[in-house]
Order: C-alpha cells, then sequence, then structure tokens
C-alpha cells in the first residue's frame, strides 16, 4: 500500500516555478503546468534558450534568467513570481547537469559545478522561496528532482549521484521540517528515470577518458531507445502529485528491482555488483 499526503494543491489558477525550464524535464513540466491553467514562472541559466522556448508557449508566462548556484539570483526570481503573479503553488527545483569520468579524474572544476548546480541550486531555491511560501499561510508544494542515480550509484558519474543522493536527503529533510511546524506547505522528491533530453549532451571536462566517451554514447543510445518523452514524463509527475505522493517515481520498472537488490545486499552484507545500467 502506498501512503499519499492528503488533498493536492489547487493547480487551476496556480502558479509554478520552474528552474531548468529550457530544456529537457524541464520543458514537459512547464508545458503540463499550463495545460492545468496554471500561470508559469520558467528560470534557467541560459537566457536565449530561454526566451526561445517562452516564445512557444501559449499561456501566463513569465521567463527569468537564473542562475541556481547564485543565492541572489534566485532571491530574484522569487521577488519576479510574486511581483508578478502575487503568489507561488508550486516550485519545481529542476535545475540539474551531468558530469562523467573516472572519480579520481574528473576536474576539480566539473565536480563543484555539479555539486553547485544539482545540490546548492535545490538548496538555494528551498531559502528563497520558504520563507515566502510559510508567510502566505496557504498550501503549496515543493518538488526537488532527484534521479533514480540518486539511489543506484553508477560509475562514471559520481558527482552525479553523489549530488542527486543528497537531494534525496536535502528534501526528505525539508520535509520532515514542514511537518515539524505544521506547515501547510509539502514536499515532493522527483526521481526521473530515462528521458529524452540533452543532459549528456556535454558532461565532459577537458580532459575525456575513452572509457568515459563509451559509457556516454550508451547512454544516449539508452535515453534514445527507451527515454520518455519530457511530455510524456510531465504527465506521470503530475499525475503522482495529484494523488499528494512524497515518492515520485514516475518510471517504477527503472528502480523497483535494482533498489530491492542493493537493499537487500546491504542487508545481507553482500558487496554490491556492478548493475548493467544500460539494461533498465
Amino acid at each position: 500500500m502506498t501512503e499519499t499526503m492528503g488533498a493536492s494543491v489547487q493547480t487551476n489558477g496556480g502558479v509554478a516555478v520552474i528552474t531548468g525550464a529550457a530544456s529537457g524535464i524541464g520543458t514537459g513540466l512547464a508545458r503540463k503546468a499550463l495545460a492545468l491553467g496554471m500561470k508559469l514562472v520558467i528560470a534557467d541559466v541560459r537566457a536565449e534558450p530561454l526566451e526561445a522556448f517562452a516564445a512557444t508557449l501559449d499561456g501566463e508566462v513569465l521567463a527569468v534568467p537564473t542562475d541556481v548556484r547564485d543565492l541572489t539570483s534566485v532571491e530574484a526570481l522569487a521577488e519576479a513570481a510574486y511581483d508578478r503573479f502575487g503568489q507561488v503553488d508550486m516550485l519545481f527545483n529542476n535545475a540539474g547537469i551531468m558530469a562523467t569520468g573516472f572519480s579520481w579524474e574528473i576536474e576539480p572544476e566539473l565536480w563543484n559545478r555539479a555539486m553547485s548546480v544539482n545540490v546548492d541550486g535545490v538548496q538555494n531555491g528551498i531559502r528563497a522561496f520558504v520563507p515566502r511560501l510559510l508567510a502566505a499561510e496557504r498550501p503549496a508544494q515543493i518538488i526537488n528532482t532527484a534521479s533514480v542515480g540518486g539511489f543506484l550509484p553508477a560509475p562514471l558519474m559520481a558527482p552525479y549521484s553523489v549530488s542527486k543522493a543528497a537531494v534525496v536527503a536535502l528534501t526528505e529533510s525539508l520535509h520532515y521540517e514542514l511537518q515539524m511546524i505544521g506547515a501547510p506547505v509539502r514536499v515532493s522528491l522527483l526521481s526521473p528515470g530515462p528521458v529524452k533530453s540533452g543532459i549528456f549532451d556535454d558532461p565532459f571536462g577537458p580532459n575525456v577518458s575513452p572509457a568515459a566517451a563509451a559509457f556516454v554514447d550508451t547512454m544516449r543510445s539508452m535515453l534514445n531507445a527507451n527515454g520518455l518523452t519530457p511530455d510524456e514524463f510531465a504527465e506521470l509527475v503530475y499525475e503522482g502529485l495529484a494523488e499528494g505522493r512524497y515518492w515520485l517515481f514516475p518510471q517504477p520498472e527503472t528502480i523497483d528491482a535494482p533498489f530491492q537488490h542493493r537493499v537487500a545486499s546491504m542487508m545481507d552484507r553482500v558487496n554490491p555488483q556492478l548493475i548493467d545500467f544500460s539494461e533498465l
């Protein structure tokens, strides 16, 4: 039996804020929000692709170029959202990047950028928006994007696995904290499996090993062959949100069996074995 968290946050007429909205999962989340009758604030560090995407949308849309690594930039995003619409009903801390390579070869700049975008970006969203959401004293929803990779560490993508595992822990801590104070703000953890996107377009530092290059080619092929489109994925996400779910695993087939195997290996004290992620 799956536990849910009561009635869902109102969408029709509400306001959704989405970071990392200029490509991939963010585009699907944005289009579905508009289809549900929401007003939209979209953010991305890349101003031109963000504006180009905004021009394709039909509805009330505010595009705010934002670097989620910078708290001042995210504070400006929150101010812009409230100045324009007066409220926020859903916050998707969705911005994220990939970084690949052997752990001992990944350049510090690439490692730090992955941590800063994937972890600090979520924390900056929490820091900028939660006080405003609490002050409003009305139901709202925060959705943090982690990954199946946050539960199933993989070779050659340690920065991604580490950062997404941190998002898993941060999100659950936030969930408990808001419960402690009886806040009307709910939290959900979104853990995508394969989704057709550009996340593997440029995951390298200046020195690319043959193993990392071959791994990325495999992952790109897997996304193209098995990945959901952003719009297909968004449909499943919003279904879970409408049901009030904390754990959002839109593609359970990518996590259920391997995660059960991982937990069993921990309980049985069996050494971890390499998973063939290309078969997920």
